[in-house]
C-alpha cells in the first residue's frame, strides 16, 4: 500500500530517444503502483492531510478513470470512506480494470441514471455532511495546486543540477481537464508549456482551465486537423504506443498517444515529457482495441 514520500525529488528523469529525437522523461508514473503520475500531484495536499480530518471523499467520473483508482488507494491507506458516482454501467468491466481493483480497495459504487446523472453532481455540495471532501472529476480542484508546484520546484533542481540539459525550456503533459498542464505553467513562466486536449477540442480545455485561473501566455494547446473522440480506440494511437513502448518507456493508451503525435508532428526541439501514469488501464483500453478488431487476440 501507498507510503507517503518524503525524499526531495519524487521521480527521476531519463533521455528518451524516440524517432530519432532526444527527449528527456520525468517518471512520476513509478512513484507509486497505484497513486503515480499526475494523479500524485493532484492529491498531494489530500495525502499529507491528517486522517483524523476527514472521513469521507466523493468524486464521479468514468469507470476507467485513473483518478478513480488513485483516490481508492489513498482512502484504503487513509482509512477514509470512498464513494464514487457514475452514470449506469453498459459494460461489464474486467478483473484487470481500474474498476475492478477501485472495488477491491474499498470503493462504494453509486450508479445513476443518465437523466439524474448531471444535476446530482452539481447538488454535491449542498449539506455536506461533517469530514466530507468532494473532489471533482480529474482532480480538476484548486487543491491540486500544491502538488504541482511541488514538481515544478523538481524540475528546477533537476535542470539546476544538471539531470536534464539546461537548455530544455519546453516541457509537454497530456490534459483532461487541463489542471495539471495549467498550475504548471503558472509555476514555470520560464518555460514552454505544450499540451493537447483529449477530452472536447481547445475551446473547451481553455473553459475547464479558465475556471480555475487565468490561462497563462506560456501554455501552448497544440491541435489536430482530425478529430479524436475520447477514450475511443484508433490504431495509429495504438500503433504510436506500441512504438513508445518498444523505444523504452510505457505510457497509458489513453491520453499519451494523442499528445506524442502532436508534438512529432508540431515541435521540433528537445522536450522534457512529464509522464502522467495511467498505465493501469491500459490492460482494459486494450481489450476495447482487440474488441474492434486492431489487434489480434
Amino acid at each position: 500500500m501507498f507510503q507517503q514520500r518524503t525524499n526531495s525529488s519524487l521521480s527521476s528523469i531519463e533521455t528518451f530517444v524516440f524517432d530519432g529525437r532526444t527527449f528527456y522523461v520525468k517518471r512520476d508514473d513509478l512513484i507509486d503502483p497505484y497513486l503515480s503520475g499526475n494523479k500524485y500531484r493532484k492529491l498531494y495536499t489530500l495525502i499529507n492531510t491528517p486522517s483524523e480530518n476527514i472521513r469521507k471523499i466523493i468524486s464521479y467520473g468514468g469507470t476507467q478513470s485513473n483518478a478513480m483508482l488513485a483516490i481508492a488507494a489513498l482512502c484504503r491507506s487513509k482509512g477514509w470512506i470512498f464513494e464514487y458516482f457514475t452514470k449506469s454501467l453498459h459494460v461489464k468491466e474486467n478483473q484487470a480494470s481500474n474498476y475492478s481493483q477501485a472495488l477491491n480497495l474499498g470503493m462504494v459504487h453509486r450508479e445513476l441514471s443518465d437523466e439524474l446523472y448531471r444535476d446530482f453532481i452539481a447538488s454535491l455540495s449542498v449539506n455536506l455532511e461533517e469530514k466530507t471532501f468532494i473532489l471533482h472529476q480529474g482532480g480538476a480542484d484548486q487543491s491540486a495546486r500544491l502538488g504541482v508546484e511541488v514538481l515544478a520546484k523538481e524540475i528546477r533542481e533537476s535542470c539546476l543540477h544538471a539531470k536534464c540539459p539546461l537548455n530544455v525550456r519546453s516541457l509537454a503533459t497530456p490534459s483532461g481537464t487541463g489542471t495539471t498542464a495549467l498550475y504548471l505553467a503558472l509555476a514555470l513562466p520560464e518555460y514552454k508549456i505544450y499540451t493537447t486536449p483529449s477530452v472536447g477540442d481547445k475551446s473547451y480545455l481553455l473553459e475547464q482551465m479558465a475556471a480555475l485561473e487565468k490561462v497563462p501566455q506560456n501554455l501552448i494547446i497544440l491541435e489536430s486537423e482530425k478529430k479524436y473522440h475520447f477514450a475511443k480506440p484508433y490504431k495509429e494511437f495504438l500503433d504510436l504506443h506500441v512504438r513508445l513502448k518498444s523505444a523504452g518507456i510505457e505510457f497509458d493508451l489513453i491520453y499519451a498517444p494523442k499528445i506524442w503525435k502532436m508534438l512529432l508532428e508540431q515541435t521540433d526541439e528537445e522536450i522534457l515529457y512529464i509522464h502522467s501514469g495511467g498505465t493501469t488501464g491500459n490492460a482494459s483500453m486494450m481489450e476495447r482495441y482487440k474488441y474492434k478488431g486492431l489487434v489480434s487476440l
